[in-house]
């Protein structure tokens, strides 16, 4: 019986969840799946392209390529995206370094031009609501990326992190101290998900108050300082 992509992606997956991202060898996925190397290649060209497709399964159930983003309530369905896909990453190990880099797939790219045309309709540039997704994208990168590192080191180290006595004549990070010590990933990712959106919300209507155009130039026909050009 022919090897299917979906069973090699799915048997990635799984590897994945066993060694980590480091241990993920394309020699290793063969021979679990009872194959030769030179097998998987009909499905993808290197370890790089393999990533790009786990990344995809990894958000296909999470984040459909079918949902509908609607233009009134934009800042609602970006943050359910973003948690979405905080959710998915770290169901799997190392799940953000597997998402890291990747490129939208040919079956994905639709999802973002409804994603785009749904900002658009809002009053954002294209160029604008690109840039929205992609900051939102990165910083749940980049929070996943330290959490799972964050929850790793946690049970490898011999004690806790900031213990009091670390903190006793530092009266400002005793009182964040639940902070610092990251006790609240959900409420900390929240926080900075809301900073997110709030500032996309006042950069967007000082856009739209200065009459910046398609060009990116406001009406002095100098550059965007926001760098949206």
């Amino acid at each position: 019986m022919a090897l299917q992509r979906e069973e090699v992606v799915r048997t990635a997956l799984r590897l994945l969840n066993e060694v980590g991202i480091d241990g993920l060898t394309t020699r290793r996925l063969a021979r679990e799946l009872g194959v030769q190397s030179p097998a998987l290649y009909w499905h993808f060209k290197n370890k790089r392209e393999l990533l790009d497709l786990m990344a995809e399964a990894m958000l296909a159930d999470a984040l459909p390529p079918d949902r509908a983003p609607t233009p009134e309530d934009w800042p609602r369905w970006l943050a359910e995206d973003a948690r979405a896909k905080r959710r998915a990453l770290l169901a799997y190990r190392d799940g953000a370094r597997v998402h890291a880099g990747t490129l939208p797939t040919a079956d994905e790219l639709p999802a973002v031009e409804a994603q785009l045309s749904a900002l658009c309709q809002a009053g954002l540039r294209p160029r604008t609501a690109l840039r929205l997704l992609l900051t939102i994208d990165r910083y749940v990168m980049g929070w996943v990326t330290e959490e799972q590192a964050w929850r790793q080191g946690a049970e490898e180290r011999a004690q806790p992190a900031f213990p009091d006595e670390a903190l006793s004549e530092l009266p400002l990070l005793r009182e964040a101290a639940d902070t610092l010590r990251m006790t609240d990933h959900d409420a900390d990712f929240e926080y900075g998900l809301s900073v997110l959106i709030e500032g996309f919300r006042g950069a967007i209507a000082a856009e739209e108050a200065t009459g910046r155009g398609a060009t990116g130039k406001g009406p002095t026909g100098k550059p965007d300082r926001l760098g949206w050009a």
